[in-house]
């Protein structure tokens, strides 16, 4: 099956009214029946994990489109206010104090939008993928516990969950079940391992499924976490799964 890469620019991507981030797709050469929306790390764009996706086999084999979105430009605080592709803005080295919630809620509307226009196209809800690195992780997380329908999964790598005070009051039932892959560096000088963990704790308490890896690396992805990456999508995404 042959696989067709297009650039999609905001404006021309929308649906019932609403505009669209820009955002790079892979798509397989048939009608796709499942949907990955990746989102990436501070400071990246949608073109970060282009060149992995191919290593997935997904797109032809399983019949899968992948979205790579480009987060929105802003000031980033801990970066003295630089202005940079971000998904929220970081306030202080600990992630966790000082949140940007109103930064997490735009992007967590940005990404549902992404998802409504891939079920207005015909993909159920139930075979839509969240996957993230980072930041782009984190709202993969945040996003995915609260959308009011069952999804396929969430894949977030080297991240964390950002405002886990509010998980109990804000998820919905519809994703209490969906699978969840956590993978982690134990080495990363940038979202430390134990935020991660503890971010898995969180999850696991409040009765998710979290599928944990843990690799020795930094912050980045390496070759054997993206065949444990390809392994779970296979299951997740696969045609008897629909």
């Amino acid at each position: 099956m042959q696989v067709e890469q297009t650039q999609c620019q905001q404006g021309i991507l929308a649906t019932m009214g609403e505009s669209l981030l820009d955002a790079v797709e892979i798509n397989p050469a048939g009608r796709p029946r499942a949907c990955i929306i990746w989102l990436h790390g501070l400071g990246a764009d949608g073109h970060d994990f282009e060149a992995l996706v191919p290593q997935l086999d997904v797109v032809a084999t399983l019949g899968v489109r992948v979205v790579l979105p480009h987060a929105p430009r802003r000031p980033v605080t801990i970066n003295g206010g630089m202005v940079m592709p971000a998904w929220y803005d970081i306030l202080a080295p600990d992630f966790t104090r000082g949140q940007d919630s109103a930064g997490v809620h735009e992007s967590e509307q940005q990404l549902q939008a992404l998802i409504r226009r891939e079920t207005d196209s015909g993909i159920p809800a139930a075979q839509i993928l969240l996957a993230g690195f980072s930041q782009g992780g984190a709202i993969a997380l945040y996003t995915g516990l609260r959308y009011p329908q069952p999804l396929a999964g969430i894949l977030a790598l080297s991240t964390y969950l950002p405002l886990a005070d509010s998980l109990a009051t804000s998820a919905t039932a519809a994703n209490l079940a969906v699978p969840i892959m956590m993978a982690h560096g134990t080495q990363d000088p940038v979202v430390p391992l134990s935020l991660a963990v503890q971010s898995r704790e969180v999850l696991q308490q409040q009765g998710y499924r979290v599928a944990w890896h843990s690799y020795p690396m930094q912050h980045a992805v390496c070759p054997e976490e993206l065949r444990d990456i390809r392994d779970w999508l296979a299951q997740r995404l696969a045609p008897d799964n629909a």
